[in-house]
């Protein structure tokens, strides 16, 4: 099995165009779009301003419980997939239907309840369960990736990524080598 990566949280042009153009790019790149309380949150100025250029990377907004308001402000930006928290499965089906977007449920699992919340949302999600799915949590470039080839199809990284807060180039290229090598020795 091929493991796919996803860096999140990309904050500016020089990280987005270094990760889009690396010779083994992750296939998903995630911007933080309507959650103020996390430092990688972009808005729409700056949203407009980096997504400028695109190559074979597929590009994900992730949502907190977004509003029409937002939904409306970012609909025209080139992004492949909604990347949904705290929606219920009927908002989660509007909001693919009407914008036409892929979609990727996000949840906390604390217990085996929030397990069985996924099944709400089978005809909803395009990557989570019993179809792709995403990992995500605290992975650092250090962890053994190979851990994660059992349980998942994407690794998704944001924080391990950084020094002080910001995209570390270095950690980047060693995570993107990492899932390289993982997957050839596949």
């Amino acid at each position: 099995m091929i493991i796919k990566s996803k860096i999140c949280g990309v904050c500016d042009s020089k990280t987005l165009d270094y990760i889009i153009n690396h010779n083994y790019p992750p296939q998903f790149v995630g911007f933080i779009v309507n959650y103020p309380k996390s430092r990688r949150n972009l808005d729409l100025e700056k949203l407009e301003k980096i997504l400028t250029k695109k190559k074979n990377s597929l590009y994900v907004a992730v949502l907190v419980k977004p509003n029409n308001d937002i939904l409306e402000k970012i609909k025209h930006l080139p992004f492949d997939y909604y990347q949904l928290y705290d929606c219920t499965p009927s908002e989660a089906l509007l909001i693919k239907n009407k914008y036409n977007k892929k979609i990727i449920i996000a949840f906390t699992v604390e217990n085996s309840k929030d397990v069985k919340k996924y099944d709400l949302y089978k005809d909803v999600a395009d990557i989570y369960f019993n179809k792709e799915v995403m990992i995500a949590g605290n992975i650092q470039i250090n962890d053994e990736l190979e851990k994660f080839k059992k349980i998942a199809d994407i690794i998704d990284i944001s924080g391990g990524l950084e020094t002080s807060g910001l995209k570390d180039i270095s950690k980047i290229e060693i995570f993107l080598n990492k899932i390289n090598k993982l997957n050839n020795e596949a």
